[in-house]
């Protein structure tokens, strides 16, 4: 009787996976990418991670304030760490390397780590019934398709292909499939550590943004031109998230 449903859980937590993959196809319609570009694109990345924690962050102090505020800590000393062991490292991400290839892989890592929370919250979702999962299932997946958008902001004017940038979009939300079955199974232990996880996404995603992505697109484009962009597509995904 459980394998039914836990497979049904499965495969809405996979729809969801699936659904990043789409944030590369506004890239397939760019074929040369411009230093400007490539600040413009960081911006936009920006704007849309501030705007997913502003989200997430909301959404974990509904359960659990101080778990969501610990969870935040954690998820910015991960990535001091992740920075640490990367640093001086010869890295190779879809054909490209150095520190390029870093702040790919760093974001990479930062978004499959958010994906987690996200796959436990399909899984915790299905104790509401099939109903209430359905909504959530398809809210994360339209939301997961900006989160794609801002992988692949990084990875294509890198020179990442547009398949690469969706393969690599889509990896970073497997672990919501992979989240979803545990957390449905064992729903009261998820549901206690979804605000940790959920602060731990949010804060690493926020340090990403400020230690990596803004100070590079400040130094390839006008400060004022950036930081427009980051402006709108924030209140963008708040608003995204907050009407879905």
């Amino acid at each position: 009787m459980t394998g039914h449903p836990a497979l049904l859980v499965f495969l809405y937590a996979l729809v969801t996976a699936l659904a990043t993959g789409l944030g590369a196809l506004p890239f397939a319609l760019v074929r040369r990418v411009s230093p400007h570009a490539v600040a413009y694109a960081n911006a936009i990345a920006a704007g849309l991670m501030l705007g997913a924690s502003f989200g997430l962050v909301v959404e974990g102090t509904s359960f659990g304030r101080l778990e969501t505020v610990i969870g935040v800590a954690v998820g910015v000393l991960f990535i001091l760490v992740t920075q640490h062991v990367l640093a001086g490292r010869e890295v190779e991400l879809a054909d490209v390397r150095g520190a390029g290839a870093q702040r790919m892989l760093l974001i990479v890592i930062v978004m499959t780590v958010h994906s987690f929370a996200e796959g436990v919250a399909v899984g915790v979702s299905f104790g509401g019934g099939v109903t209430l999962a359905a909504v959530i299932t398809i809210a994360i997946a339209v939301h997961n398709i900006p989160e794609g958008l801002a992988i692949s902001a990084v990875l294509r004017p890198r020179g990442a292909t547009v398949a690469a940038c969706a393969g690599w979009s889509i990896f970073s939300s497997l672990p919501q499939p992979l989240m979803a079955v545990p957390a449905f199974l064992f729903v009261d232990a998820f549901r206690a550590a979804l605000p940790y996880g959920i602060g731990f996404a949010a804060g690493a995603m926020v340090f990403m943004v400020f230690v990596e992505l803004l100070p590079e697109a400040f130094g390839q484009a006008r400060r004022s031109v950036v930081a427009t962009l980051v402006s709108l597509t924030m209140v963008a995904m708040i608003f995204f998230q907050q009407y879905l």
